[in-house]
Parts: C-alpha cells; sequence; structure tokens
C-alpha cells in the first residue's frame, strides 16, 4: 500500500511538471522586441516629401533642408549629429589604419635601411577661410517687416484655399492642420521663427505676410496660385523682424 502510494505521488508531481512545460514556453515565446523606431525615413528623401518637408534635426538633409542651409532659412546641423543615414542606417566606419599596411606585400615594398618617398604637403584652409552661403536678407529684400516685442512674434495664419494646408513652426509644433477657409492664432513665438507650408492637395500655395495694427502680431494669408513663381513653401522671421519668403 505504502508502495503504491509512493508510486502516485511521484505520478502527480510529473504531471504537474509536464503541464508547466508549455506554459513556460508559451511565455518565453510571446516575448516581443520592441522594434527600433527609424528617425530617418527614407520618405523624407522621395518626392513629392524631398521639396517639400524637412528632415528631423540629427538626420541627413534632403532637398529642402539643404536649401533651407544655404539660404540661411536654418542652422546647418553639427557634424557629430548626422550619425545616421538615410533609412536610420548607422554608417559603416572606415579603418584609419588597416591592417594590410603592415601586411604583404606592403610590407616587402619597404626595403630595411630604406627611406619612405616624401610625400608633398596638403593644404588646409583656417577654418574661418571657408566659403558661407550669404544670409537671405543679402539675396532678396523683406516681404514684409515686423515691430517684435521682447524678441518675439504672434503670427495669425490664414488658409483662404479650399483645401487643408499642413504647417509646421520649426522648433516649436510638430506639423499641425489648417483646414480650408479658417485660420489660427500662432502666440509668443521667439524668433528668428521658421514656418513650413504644404497643401495636402499637393497645390501650389501662394503667401501673403502682412502686418496689423496690433504690435508684433503678423498676418500671413495662404491662396491658391498657378504661377510656379509664386509659390511658397517657408517663411522665416529674422531677430530683426524682418519677413523673408522661400
Amino acid at each position: 500500500m505504502d508502495i503504491y502510494k509512493y508510486a502516485q505521488s511521484i505520478g502527480t508531481v510529473c504531471s504537474g511538471l509536464l503541464i508547466s512545460l508549455p506554459i513556460i514556453s508559451h511565455t518565453v515565446m510571446a516575448q516581443e522586441i520592441t522594434p527600433n523606431v527609424n528617425p530617418c525615413p527614407k520618405i523624407f528623401y522621395e518626392e513629392p516629401h524631398n521639396n517639400r518637408v524637412l528632415v528631423p534635426q540629427g538626420c541627413p538633409p534632403n532637398t529642402l533642408t539643404s536649401r533651407f542651409m544655404e539660404q540661411g532659412l536654418m542652422p546647418a546641423t553639427p557634424p557629430n549629429e548626422r550619425s545616421l543615414g538615410v533609412g536610420g542606417e548607422s554608417p559603416s566606419v572606415l579603418n584609419p589604419n588597416p591592417s594590410i599596411f603592415n601586411e604583404s606585400p606592403s610590407r616587402r615594398s619597404v626595403q630595411p635601411g630604406s627611406t619612405l618617398p616624401e610625400q608633398p604637403a596638403v593644404q588646409t584652409p583656417p577654418p574661418d577661410s571657408r566659403l558661407q552661403p550669404p544670409a537671405a536678407e543679402q539675396r532678396q529684400e523683406p516681404s514684409a517687416r515686423i515691430a517684435l516685442v521682447n524678441d518675439k512674434a504672434n503670427i495669425v495664419l490664414i488658409n483662404d484655399t479650399g483645401a487643408n494646408v499642413t504647417y509646421q513652426v520649426i522648433g516649436d509644433t510638430e506639423p499641425r492642420r489648417l483646414a480650408g477657409k479658417s485660420r489660427t492664432n500662432l502666440r509668443g513665438l521667439s524668433t528668428p521663427i521658421t514656418v513650413t507650408f504644404q497643401r495636402e492637395d499637393r497645390g501650389l500655395l501662394m503667401v501673403t505676410p502682412k502686418t496689423t495694427q496690433e504690435t508684433g502680431t503678423l498676418e500671413v494669408t495662404l491662396k491658391e496660385t498657378t504661377d510656379v513663381n509664386q509659390d511658397k513653401s517657408a517663411m522665416r522671421i529674422q531677430a530683426n523682424g524682418s519677413v523673408f519668403l522661400n
């Protein structure tokens, strides 16, 4: 009788282990690895986004971002922030001293007692002698001038088109949607200010800024146009109150 009870106890323990093993296995398999978020999607470098959308900070510049940098509408990305390639891939790092320099036939090319031929010195210009693109105010007259209040400005954005317009205050807001035939107020923006615009139907935009009776407030009207020369996608308010369109 004791042997029978002992065997029955052993069977119960083994059955419990067999039941718990699939549960443990499913628990381990259920764990998922959170995928890395791609900070530099390739869509930023494809048309029409390549010429209409600014890339996030730290990504290689697309055509629109490069144009803003060349025109002085936004600061150039420091070299240490360009650590991501297009699509979020990390760029490969070149080895400045590859092992092939210490292996044959490279080593056999230098005989004991011989001297290496002198290489011509490379002239590196000093950093301050590099050519810098002229600022926007040096290439065109401002479209408007606004009297700032404590280096801040208010913007009344009016969408006079029949389409939705996506706008963004670089460094202050995420992309927002402004419905057709509507307006919005952006208050207390610190200069310099860069605002981008894009019609969701990919149509052209004519941007008209003008001052108002309220000091420090700029009224910006967005209208439809078929003239490519009038199409604008960004506005810049400098620290001196000058307003430029691009």
